[in-house]
């Protein structure tokens, strides 16, 4: 018996072994500021994006996947604790999780991982970062430095544990000052902004920075086949949309929908899309379940790694999301839910204006184009109702996203939808409760009834910072 009993312990030990050898390191890309709709990978072909189209041929492309928060902050403390944004205390942008959160790069190093981030990962200085738990942490922000860390970390590696490298570019946040190669002749837009002559600089010059962050990802997955071989789990995501109107800071999908791919050769699929809702929430969560370690209970987020191995078609049926401000802003909190076709949005206080950096700034190659967004809304009626539409919202809005994707008609009053929207507002009520939502309203409002301190025409110029230095 005692000879049976050690064979079986043998051979438990032999599976396990083969298992920790099988283990993937991981590597994943996360861009900043940007929309899954700008990029070809998309169907955005005014935006080449080869890298993300080769990963994509190499992996699986998620079709809908969004983030908690559509703001830096409150969007990549979720990712990292697997809590949305209430829970974890991060609401507004420049906030953190509170002390004693859960970080789950721990529960990847209680797996065995060695976790190191570089560029833009986490939110803040070295001092929130470190909160964190990461074993190492670069010092770069912008790509070329950020390459040059993650070789020279590479290179001098001595650790014989699996690796999960997180590297984080800060393109295409704004401003964009990169010289663009496209012209502004040729550009598009979606159909709720302007074309004006500084609109178009602007957008040539965000292209630019997709570019940029595209060449990089195939620059990353040359050094990580170099480096760590052919076992790699390859992610690349972002945090949210981008600093345009009716993207960032917003509950729209400009603002909340974001590219997702992955690739592990052998195990997920090569070529395959995947139509499974999934969040920014549940990444983590993954990680941990697909090299075999233990994910907590009572997180919000959830593992999708039967989706990625092929097992599974779906994930969630409802995507919740929710928007707090930015310190002074932007003060209009939003919650909204949203199913595969659906989506009802919250505004909570519509007796707000709704600001942010762009048209209060207004800065080069940042929003400077609110200039002459203002200028047209004067003369033109149909600039005017997009200006309006900007800054005031209604309390509630209800849009059908399969067949609307900019969310232009807003179903809110029709009395064919009254039963879904009274479903979708329960369902959103209710998950508010769950989570503790103390409805936050973090600095002193813009009132709609005070246009002095938001309207287009009260602008005030502010001293310009070095545009060359990202925010």
């Amino acid at each position: 018996m005692k000879y049976i009993h050690i064979q079986i312990l043998f051979l438990f030990l032999a599976v396990v072994q083969s298992y920790a050898a099988d283990r993937p390191n991981i590597v994943v890309y996360l861009s900043d500021d940007h929309s899954q709709f700008d990029s070809s990978l998309y169907g955005n072909d005014n935006i080449p994006t080869p890298q993300l189209e080769q990963l994509a041929r190499d992996g699986m492309k998620f079709t809908h996947a969004f983030v908690a928060s559509p703001s830096c902050a409150p969007s990549r403390a979720a990712m990292l604790t697997g809590l949305m944004p209430a829970r974890n205390g991060a609401e507004a942008n420049h906030t953190f999780p509170k002390r004693g959160t859960r970080s789950l790069v721990k529960d990847l190093q209680a797996a065995g991982y060695e976790v190191v981030a570089f560029g833009k990962v986490a939110h803040g200085g070295p001092q929130q970062v470190r909160r964190y738990g990461f074993d190492h942490i670069g010092k770069a922000r912008v790509i070329k430095g950020v390459r040059s860390e993650v070789e020279a970390f590479l290179e001098k590696r001595e650790s014989e544990k699996p690796l999960c490298l997180f590297v984080g570019t800060q393109n295409p946040h704004v401003p964009w000052t990169s010289p663009s190669t496209f012209d502004p002749n040729e550009v598009e837009f979606p159909p709720h902004h302007l074309d004006t002559p500084a609109t178009r600089e602007h957008r040539a010059a965000y292209y630019q920075e997709i570019k940029d962050l595209d060449a990089f990802l195939g620059d990353l997955r040359t050094i990580a086949a170099a480096r760590l071989g052919d076992n790699v789990l390859f992610v690349h995501t972002s945090d949210h949309g981008s600093q345009w109107p009716f993207g960032k800071w917003n509950l729209y999908d400009y603002g909340i929908r974001v590219p997702f791919i992955a690739a592990w050769n052998g195990k997920i699929k090569a070529g395959s899309t995947s139509n499974a809702m999934i969040s920014w929430i549940d990444l983590m969560p993954t990680l941990v379940d697909m090299v075999g370690g233990d994910v907590p209970n009572g997180l919000d987020g959830r593992s999708f790694t039967n989706v990625l191995l092929g097992n599974k078609q779906e994930h969630r049926d409802v995507i919740f999301t929710t928007h707090t401000g930015d310190k002074t802003k932007n003060i209009f909190p939003i919650r909204s839910v949203r199913t595969g076709d659906w989506k009802l949005i919250h505004n909570l206080h519509p007796e707000f204006a709704h600001t942010n950096h762009s048209d209060l700034d207004r800065k080069e190659m940042a929003g400077a184009y609110w200039t002459e967004w203002a200028s047209l809304a004067k003369t033109d009626d149909h600039a005017k109702a997009i200006v309006d539409r900007y800054f005031q919202r209604p309390e509630w809005e209800f849009f059908n996203v399969k067949e609307d994707k900019w969310e232009q008609n807003n179903l809110i009053n029709d009395p064919a939808q009254a039963e879904r929207v009274a479903d979708l507002r329960s369902q959103l009520s209710e998950w508010m409760k769950s989570q503790g939502d103390q409805l936050l309203v973090q600095s002193e409002p813009r009132l709609i009834s005070e246009p002095e301190r938001w309207h287009p025409d009260s602008y005030k110029p502010m001293a310009q910072e070095d545009p060359k230095a990202k925010q």
